[in-house]
């Protein structure tokens, strides 16, 4: 009998220590126009939490999401579950099973407008 593959979450880690650790992570690394979006009261919602931040470049797309990758295991010791788009590096997905990250090019968060497809969360800006 073939076992199929399951999604395997651990729950150690709260939710507010992740999402502070990837938002100090984008900021030291200037993340610009940086947001979280609650999701938690979607019914359809895929996670708890959308992290959305902009890259002035391709390189600067990659040391975020790089930099939010290492931070979240030095300090929490949680790898992602999935991450996407490195090889583009124009939108990188981190998936952290609760929270996903999305480092855009600017152009690229424009045509997307996850922020507009989620307008029922709760947002919350950075500086």
């Amino acid at each position: 009998m073939k076992e199929t593959a399951k999604r395997k979450v651990k729950r150690k880690i709260k939710r507010p220590e992740l999402l502070q650790v990837i938002i100090d992570s984008i900021r030291e690394k200037k993340g610009e126009n940086l947001l979280s979006l609650d999701l938690k009261k979607i019914k359809e919602s895929v996670a708890d939490y959308f992290v959305i931040c902009e890259a002035v470049s391709s390189t600067q797309v990659s040391a975020i999401a790089g930099y939010i990758e290492k931070n979240v295991f030095e300090k929490l010791h949680e790898k992602p579950f999935h991450t996407e788009g490195l090889a583009q590096q124009e939108w990188v997905l981190i998936d952290y099973v609760d929270i996903i990250v999305h480092v855009f090019q600017p152009k690229v968060r424009a045509f997307y407008q996850l922020e507009d497809l989620w307008h029922d969360a709760a947002l919350e800006t950075y500086e």
